[in-house]
């Protein structure tokens, strides 16, 4: 799946999460956010070697049910599932290596 720049509003939901198939990261923050913004370079650079990996890029904040539900609390925050269940997550990454890791625990488990 190609890589979103962008996080855009939520677009699915804490129960299709539940039911998802398959790997699925999501990755909480906001457009304006320097930390967001710091991380993109290393999230690109680790889903070329995934694009098995669904990729959600959801906008998060204050009332966001998706963010709350999964208790996100710093950005940006990547949240690792298989077949719906949460399998591990990073918060700031800031390399390459740490994110591969993850998807490659989801992609294999």
């Amino acid at each position: 799946m190609p890589f979103d720049s962008q996080y855009t509003p939520e677009t699915i939901t804490p129960e299709e999460v539940a039911h998802s198939k398959g790997p699925l990261m999501i990755e909480f923050g906001t457009n304006w956010c320097g930390f967001c913004k710091a991380a993109q370079p290393h999230i690109r650079a680790a889903m070329e070697h995934y694009p098995g990996v669904e990729h959600v890029k959801v906008e998060d904040g204050k009332g966001r049910r998706l963010g709350r539900t999964l208790r996100v609390k710093l950005w940006p925050a990547l949240v690792f599932f298989k077949d719906g269940q949460e399998i591990t997550r990073l918060v700031r990454p800031d390399n390459c290596e740490d994110i591969e890791t993850a998807l490659a625990q989801i992609q294999n488990h």
